[in-house]
């Protein structure tokens, strides 16, 4: 396992804690109401019945924020390499109609077999692997011949004004603002190495921006993403002052958001249209 696994299985993502104050920030300032699961969810191209894999599942949220609208014929399972993330995910998604497993695996070693599932969902967590290559292999194994893969990621400008914030701030704290691998999985880099094993890639955008005008999210979401461990004491009364002081004089902090996804097919075959984005 490499030391950014490491560091993300005991950290990061030793549950679903930090995501969730990530995903807090986004569900009260974002200015696209549509919602990004729902979005997601439009983009599958799943038969009725459907075997459908999710890799990197979290605490479940694509499903449980959608539980309105998924099929009883569709079977889900839902992995992570962060067995809190799954106990997490069981939790959010066992209480819903459809057909649910939940397994611990790495991404890059998947235990299922060839060709089982219709669509792999990998929903912002691709940039995080060392190996990427290793698990975009196992994603197109497990694929039926006609199957797809639905990898979301985000673009080079995702909030870049929280990072020049954090600079302003301390210029330390920018450097320590999220965990990535040294070779970048995004929108502008991603088409071409999905390119190497997949027939047909596609990339949709989801606009989107945040509007903050209330610093307490924004603190927290910044303290979930320091790889240093989040700021406490006069450091964070400190930084909480430095917020709010620039919500008070621009009336909102305003942040840009460039995020998407990939469609890639393991055959090639005509892709379905975009769904509602706006």
């Amino acid at each position: 396992m490499s030391d950014i696994a490491r560091g993300l299985r005991t950290g990061q993502y030793e549950d679903s804690r930090n995501l969730a104050s990530r995903v807090a920030l986004h569900e009260k300032f974002s200015t696209n109401r549509y919602g990004w699961h729902r979005w997601v969810l439009d983009q599958l191209d799943a038969p009725e019945r459907a075997s459908l894999l999710e890799v990197g599942c979290g605490d479940g949220s694509l499903w449980s924020k959608n539980s309105d609208r998924l099929p009883a014929t569709w079977d889900l399972t839902l992995s992570d390499f962060s067995l809190g993330m799954v106990r997490d995910a069981q939790r959010n998604v066992n209480q819903l109609t459809v057909n649910s497993r939940f397994v611990v695996a790495d991404a890059q070693a998947l235990p299922f077999a060839d060709s089982a599932f219709d669509c792999v969902i990998a929903n912002h967590m691709l940039y995080h692997l060392a190996d990427r290559g290793s698990a975009l292999c196992e994603m197109w194994r497990v694929l039926t011949d006609d199957g797809h893969l639905i990898a979301a990621t985000n673009g080079r400008d995702h909030l870049q004004e929280i990072r020049e914030l954090l600079s302003e701030f301390d210029e330390s704290l920018a450097v320590a603002f999220g965990l990535l691998s040294h070779e970048p999985f995004n929108l502008e880099t991603g088409a071409e190495q999905l390119t190497r094993r997949f027939e047909r890639v596609e990339m949709r955008r989801y606009p989107d921006s945040l509007t903050i005008t209330d610093a307490d999210p924004l603190i927290q979401y910044v303290n979930s993403s320091l790889t240093a461990g989040p700021l406490l004491g006069d450091r964070l009364a400190d930084f909480a002052g430095f917020v709010e002081s620039k919500i008070a004089e621009h009336g909102a902090i305003r942040v840009t958001k460039t995020a998407g996804l990939f469609l890639a097919r393991k055959q090639p075959r005509p892709l379905p249209s975009a769904g509602p984005a706006s």
